[in-house]
């Protein structure tokens, strides 16, 4: 069975807990767990969405590696590149019309999954778009999660080059981009669930 790994994350007083993972069968857990945890409002469910893969300094096209998900401070790092199977419960919660996954740039990453993984999201938000919109500042259209998590959680997010355009596509990820993946993703939630409640 491939590997699983929890660590706890700590980014600015939150502690996240993240299940690393290549396993099917530890996808299917994570979401069991999030539905069961959030069953109360499942028909307003946020989710933070963000992929990553190894860059290509070519012309080539780098498959998408890794695809992270979090809910309140649980993240899941999907190896979906090293994974024994995708499981159907994945593509039947991407897909239910009912939650809102949010992430900067997100389309391109939702255009990813569906052509490289044939798994569709069918409710995607642009956290730039939005934020630009509920808080009166078009300038945020063009603004990074850097910026937009400064702006909408006051919150200071680091992104060192040299763990963005590290090898995601690894069988083993290292600490850093663990870290890395946990907190973009946490961050999306956390900026989509505030922009989507008016919490800001």
């Amino acid at each position: 069975m491939a590997a699983t790994k929890v660590c706890n994350v700590r980014f600015e007083g939150n502690v996240i807990t993240t299940t690393v993972t290549a396993s099917g069968a530890a996808v299917e857990s994570w979401l069991d767990e999030i539905l069961s945890v959030h069953r109360r409002r499942l028909h307003k469910l946020v989710v933070g969405l963000d992929v990553e893969w190894r860059p290509s300094f070519s012309r080539a096209y780098s498959k998408t590696a890794i695809l992270q998900l979090c809910v309140g401070r649980r993240c899941l790092i999907f190896q979906l590149l090293h994974a024994d199977y995708v499981p159907n419960t994945l593509d039947e919660f991407l897909s239910d019309p009912d939650y809102t996954f949010v992430g900067v740039g997100v389309a391109a990453d939702v255009e990813r999954l569906e052509n490289d993984y044939d798994l569709e999201v069918a409710n995607a938000e642009d956290l730039a778009e939005l934020a630009a919109k509920e808080m009166g500042h078009p300038d945020l259209r063009n603004a990074g999660l850097q910026g937009i998590a400064r702006v909408v959680m006051d919150a200071h997010v680091e992104k060192p080059q040299w763990v963005r355009t590290g090898p995601w596509d690894a069988s083993s990820l290292s600490d850093e981009q663990i870290e890395y993946a946990t907190i973009d993703a946490f961050v999306s939630f956390e900026v989509g669930r505030m922009l989507l409640s008016g919490y800001y």
